[in-house]
Formats: structure tokens, sequence, C-alpha cells
């Protein structure tokens, strides 16, 4: 196996906890929500399942197609979701689930495009 192998790999295993995650919070908001962001209103559980929408279509396609280019494309989306969750800290009902969203978001971001395959292999 070589550099790129072990690469995807790892880029799959990620990938495959962002899905795991996205399903979770799609299919069982509620109880995801009770157990890490226990202040969430339940009137807007319908926010958790359009993130768990977003997960699973984003990681889904990074573990099928496990390239940089696709990693640095949801790498983006995920800045993007970590760089939103800045003012919804100011929200108490809101915070965990931000710090925790936007937290998990932001080590994806950074973490998933240095543990991608290089370019053009």
């Amino acid at each position: 196996m070589d550099d790129d192998d072990a690469r995807r790999d790892l880029t799959r295993a990620l990938a495959s906890a962002g899905v795991l995650a996205g399903a979770a919070l799609l299919t069982m908001p509620g109880p995801v929500a009770a157990a890490v962001a226990p202040r969430f209103p339940r009137e807007r559980l319908w926010l958790a399942r359009v993130l768990g929408v977003r997960l699973v279509a984003q990681h889904g396609m990074t573990l099928v197609a496990p390239e940089a280019s696709v990693v640095r494309v949801a790498a983006a989306v995920d800045a993007l979701h970590a760089a939103s969750m800045l003012p919804v800290l100011a929200l108490p009902r809101y915070r965990r689930a931000a710090l925790l969203t936007g937290g998990l978001a932001a080590a994806y971001a950074l973490l998933a495009p240095v543990v991608a395959p290089s370019e053009g292999r």
C-alpha cells in the first residue's frame, strides 16, 4: 500500500464518521440534541435534520471519491459552517450546539486536507 492509498483510507474513515453523524442527526434529531445540547429548542430540530442531510451528502460524496479536489470542497463547506456558528455562540440556547457542530466542522476543515491524497493520483 502506497502513501496515497493510506491517505484515501484515512479520508474514507473521516468521511464515514461524517456520514454516521449526519445519519444520526437526520433520523434521530431529538435524542441527539437531548444528549449533546439539551437546551436546543425542540421546535428547531428541523435544523438538525438539514445539517444531517448536508453531512450525509457531503461526506457520502467524499466516501465515494476520496480525492484531493473533493476533500477541498468538503473542507470549504465545513469552514463556512464553522464560521457561521461564531455569531450563534452569543445565543445561550444554541451555544452548545454551535460549539459542537462548529468545532467539529472546523476540525474537519483543517484536518481533511492534510490527510487527503495528493493531487492527480
